[in-house]
């Protein structure tokens, strides 16, 4: 009967490692088919304007060249300052939106505010009708005065509906005895926030502060809307100006009579420069998602299952 029990487990072991194996090797080539196309953004960054027109893209660079990246950076001094300009906005748009968004969701998910479905409601419906583009410029801009500042970068993204969903649903599944405890301690609410709260959602601000950072340092559209100075441009928009002035310049000069001009602007690196400013962009978020995955899985699962 032992030997039959050992051999039992034995094959329920090797089953195990079966099963862990055919695991790892989908998951692997998941990864795989996910990572070759910035593989080929790489490479395609890299290789000369002719050969992607001629070959299209591959895995391998074709025809090294840095022309590419000679055009994003051709004016140094630029685009350092793009960078500075988005590095700050989506730090402090970060720390304030996490403040703001972890204030809110605790008050929310406080059973003894009495008022708090009410909110839920007011907060819940502003995802099913929103003000629309005319209104929200003419707030901005009239309003508030908020035309060519970096308020009107700051603020548009500080709050987002769908991250308080996540946040509360995270707080909600503390026990309502570790709060009683502090308030028992002498703790007052900020206290009981800062000190018990936040220690234990440290999954919920990682993932949704990830969604934030991400959210500031992708925008374009609000510089698009409200700033007009080229030294306030954040780096987004900066870049995708430069890729609109190529083209518009290329077209132009394609449409020229002199067969020079036309091979000057086929010569031009419009499909690389793509590549090299997705490079560009994605690089510093791709560095930080490390810092935040373990925390990322779990942020997300209590921000689904929880109600």
């Amino acid at each position: 009967m032992a030997e039959k029990n050992h051999l039992g487990k034995v094959k329920a072991g090797k089953d195990v490692i079966c099963l862990n194996i055919v695991a790892y090797a989908f998951c692997s080539i998941i990864a795989l088919l996910c990572l070759i196309p910035f593989i080929m953004i790489l490479s395609g960054s890299f290789s000369s304007e002719s050969a992607i027109i001629e070959n299209g893209f591959s895995i391998l660079p074709q025809d090294f060249s840095l022309e590419a990246y000679k055009t994003v950076f051709k004016e140094p001094i630029t685009i350092i300052r793009a960078y500075a300009t988005t590095i700050v906005l989506t730090a402090v748009g970060t720390v304030l939106g996490l403040l703001i968004q972890t204030m809110t969701a605790y008050v929310l998910a406080r059973k003894d505010f009495e008022w708090r479905n009410g909110f839920s409601f007011f907060f819940y419906f502003t995802t099913l009708f929103s003000g629309g583009l005319v209104p929200t410029f003419i707030l901005y801009t009239r309003t508030l005065g908020l035309k060519n500042s970096y308020l009107a970068l700051l603020l548009p993204l500080t709050f987002s509906v769908y991250n308080l969903l996540v946040m509360k649903s995270y707080i909600t599944s503390i026990p309502d005895s570790l709060i009683d405890a502090a308030k028992i301690d002498g703790c007052g609410e900020v206290g009981t926030l800062f000190k018990v709260v936040m220690p234990l959602i440290k999954p919920a601000l990682a993932t949704v502060g990830l969604f934030i950072a991400l959210a500031y340092w992708n925008d374009w559209y609000n510089a698009m809307l409200y700033i007009n100075s080229e030294e306030k441009y954040p780096l987004q928009y900066f870049l995708y100006q430069q890729v609109n002035n190529i083209e518009a310049y290329k077209k132009l000069i394609a449409n020229a009579t002199v067969s020079s001009s036309v091979v000057s602007a086929l010569s031009l690196p419009t499909q690389t420069l793509k590549m090299a400013l997705t490079i560009v962009v994605t690089g510093p978020i791709i560095l930080a998602f490390p810092f935040v995955q373990k925390y990322f899985v779990q942020g997300i699962t209590i921000g689904a299952v929880k109600g």
